[in-house]
């Protein structure tokens, strides 16, 4: 499992251009937490400084299975946002590039605290399975060595009866 600082380090080291990211946010993350980085990236999509933004991430599918995510944000693409089935002329209020930019920001930040849940989720679970496993082994470890102590103590206490009956009969 990686860890969030080595993967920052490893993506800088590959020369990606890393404009913001956040570290620290606890078992249970807050959207206010992830909304200065999300605006640190949307604003830099907005001024042109990249093409599109990238988020990497792993989806949590069960306890024993989750699987790593590499998925371009913006642009939007067609699948995420799915295909219109018609042509609709809706009517915006107060304007539609002040409603349009506030909803693509909602959503936008909704599809990253997603992805962080799902990194955290995928995280504890990868955790809870490595400590059943440990648990498991420990148990294993421990039946093992039960089972050779009492055969020590079982060859010690045969031993000792061998003597005592060997004494006995000597006199």
């Amino acid at each position: 499992m990686l860890h969030r600082q080595q993967g920052l380090r490893l993506y800088a080291a590959l020369g990606a251009n890393i404009l913001s990211h956040v570290v620290h946010l606890g078992d249970r993350p807050q959207m206010d937490k992830l909304i200065g980085a999300v605006k640190v990236m949307l604003d830099a999509y907005t001024q042109d400084k990249f093409d599109r933004l990238m988020i990497f991430y792993t989806r949590f599918i069960n306890t024993m299975k989750q699987e790593p995510v590499m998925e371009q944000l913006l642009p939007l693409s067609g699948e995420r946002l799915g295909a219109p089935t018609g042509s609709w002329d809706y009517i915006y209020e107060p304007d539609a590039k002040v409603v349009l930019d506030q909803v693509l920001t909602r959503y936008i930040e909704a599809i990253i605290f997603q992805a962080v849940t799902d990194n955290m989720a995928s995280e504890q679970s990868a955790r809870m399975v490595a400590m059943k496993a440990a648990s498991d082994n420990a148990e294993t470890l421990i039946d093992e060595l039960t089972l050779v102590y009492n055969k020590n103590r079982q060859a010690g206490i045969t031993k000792e009866i061998s003597e005592i009956v060997g004494g006995a009969a000597a006199v």
